[in-house]
């Protein structure tokens, strides 16, 4: 499971570096579009502007089948704006980060978009809201859940050591429920 639907195994056809049926390519790309759209109105209700520039990093994030860096992000966007540099990118994200739509993944150094229980949908928190990542060490899947039990049982457990949280981001390493169905371990290939 990862925060994007992972692709079928069937009726394949190329698309960039990945295989991916052409159902499951034409589903991603209006969930992706019909996100950038709800990000677009979130921010404009909030009084905030997704400029073109920002709904093409975000539209690359939510794309990835990983969570994906800056570099990687700033190699993809090269292919539509040449002369785009780090600072473009990283200027994007911290604006995307402050809006709730993208997050980082602080242990692979990644970003992924804010994601719920359907695809590419918020998860309904307000813009900070807590959240905690399910990393698979087999094949790199990424899960956001946003469950309000852990983030309230780190935060008292922080304020019974004299801790005061201002944020908190729960990451847990492991295999997901495909790795553990095909007995997959770490460090091995696997192709996406």
């Amino acid at each position: 499971v990862s925060h994007i639907a992972r692709p079928a195994r069937h009726e394949k056809a190329r698309v960039g570096d990945r295989a991916m049926s052409t159902t499951t390519a034409a589903s991603r790309t209006r969930g992706v579009e019909s996100a950038v759209a709800r990000a677009a109105a979130g921010c404009a209700a909030r009084g905030a502007q997704l400029t073109e520039l920002r709904r093409q990093v975000l539209r690359l994030v939510l794309d990835a089948p990983h969570p994906i860096g800056a570099y990687a992000l700033l190699d993809r966007l090269r292919a539509e704006r040449p002369g785009a540099a780090p600072p473009t990118v990283y200027r994007a994200l911290a604006f995307l980060q402050a809006q709730g739509l993208v997050h980082r993944v602080e242990r692979l150094n990644a970003f992924v978009g804010c994601t719920g229980p359907g695809e590419n949908q918020h998860c309904g928190h307000d813009r900070d809201h807590p959240h905690q990542f399910l990393i698979c060490a087999a094949c790199g899947a990424t899960l956001e859940i946003c469950d309000d039990r852990v983030a309230t049982a780190v935060a008292d457990a922080a304020r019974r050591a004299g801790f005061a949280p201002h944020r908190t981001t729960v990451e847990v390493e492991g295999r997901c429920s495909a790795c553990v169905a095909a007995n997959r371990v770490p460090g091995a290939a696997v192709a996406h």
